[in-house]
């Protein structure tokens, strides 16, 4: 009695909140019943981001108490931006809202880009898809075959604009190594990029590639429609064992170090998140549900159909990869930011 009488509860009060604590927890699991989830997709249909995204849901709602039913709603713009600032500001907080986006949009404020007005920390991350490598690759009528290519002949690659991975990796490539790629700019997305390589309007295309590839034109690798001059990642995919990964040139620490910074969000690729201000329970029973459908095992039999590459990242190791950016020297990130023309954050590819 008297520890009741110290917290200024009586019996009565004590038995009213245990019974609400146990309502709460009760309603939780079955708060998704009879509800629709709405899935926002930083990029339009047609590409590798829409496969997955397509692919994913139906597991992910299934593993979901109550099992909601998910639709997709296409939200590109601004490499990726338009659906992060939603998310963070008109989305519904309730958790009938989550997003899959570009992996580099996290880092837009990172960079210092105007126009990312959310900060990714707050966040809630349910989990990522996927982590990758980069590649670049040239269509099989270009001259180019290799890295050294880079350097003496013209290489064209496509781009959504600014801010997008398909246009700051080969600025970044320009920078710290001079090589001598042309971007062009103005494509609507990835997709849009490779029907341009077919066109033979471009040579090539630069980015996280392996998994959107294999998803959306399974036969470029098998029957060599592409070259890979490089590989744009820390070590060397074992799958192409003979080309070279950006890490092997280069000259310095500080140039390894603004690498490493550079290609981070490639470790959390095709990534999941909710608005912040979604209770922490329902973000729980996400997070949970995330991870059985990641093993589920009719799910990673239909992605092998599909060729869609899976790597679990929970969405705890999302949330320390991006702390762990946003505690770098500012002169890491800035010479980050400067290797990839000023605008490293946002996505804009499929």
């Amino acid at each position: 009695m008297r520890h009741w009488m110290r917290a200024g509860l009586g019996p009565s009060l004590l038995c009213v909140a245990a019974l609400a604590s146990g309502a709460a927890q009760a309603q939780a699991p079955d708060f998704y019943r009879g509800k629709t989830i709405t899935m926002i997709l930083s990029a339009d249909a047609g590409g590798g981001y829409a496969s997955y995204a397509n692919a994913f849901s139906p597991y992910l709602a299934a593993h979901i108490p109550g099992r909601p039913r998910i639709i997709v709603q296409y939200m590109p713009g601004a490499g990726g931006l338009r659906a992060m600032n939603y998310l963070n500001t008109a989305a519904p907080k309730d958790g009938t809202t989550i997003a899959l986006v570009h992996s580099s949009v996290p880092f837009a404020p990172l960079f210092g880009s105007a126009a990312a007005k959310y900060d990714p920390r707050r966040m809630n991350w349910i989990g990522s898809i996927n982590a990758t490598s980069g590649i670049c690759v040239a269509w099989h009528d270009s001259n180019v075959k290799n890295w050294n290519d880079l350097f003496t002949k013209q290489y064209t690659v496509g781009s959504s604009g600014a801010g997008s991975q398909m246009e700051t990796l080969p600025l970044m490539l320009n920078k710290l190594f001079g090589t001598k790629i042309k971007v062009i700019s103005g494509y609507k997305g990835g997709n849009e990029v490779y029907l341009a390589m077919e066109r033979g309007e471009v040579d090539g295309r630069c980015g996280g590639l392996i998994s959107s590839i294999k998803s959306t034109r399974p036969d470029w690798f098998s029957q060599k429609k592409v070259a890979i001059p490089v590989q744009i990642g820390l070590a060397r995919d074992p799958e192409f064992p003979d080309v070279p990964a950006l890490v092997e040139f280069a000259k310095d620490d500080r140039t390894k170090k603004i690498l490493e910074l550079a290609l981070l969000p490639m470790e959390m690729d095709r990534p999941i998140l909710a608005p912040p201000g979604v209770p922490a329970d329902r973000i729980a029973i996400l997070r949970t549900a995330f991870h059985a459908a990641m093993i589920d095992p009719k799910f990673i039999a239909d992605a092998a159909k599909m060729r869609i590459e899976l790597k679990e990242v929970s969405g705890e190791k999302v949330a320390q990869i991006l702390a762990s950016a946003y505690a770098l020297p500012p002169d890491i990130v800035k010479g980050a930011n400067e290797a990839m023309g000023g605008t490293g954050g946002a996505g804009g590819g499929n």
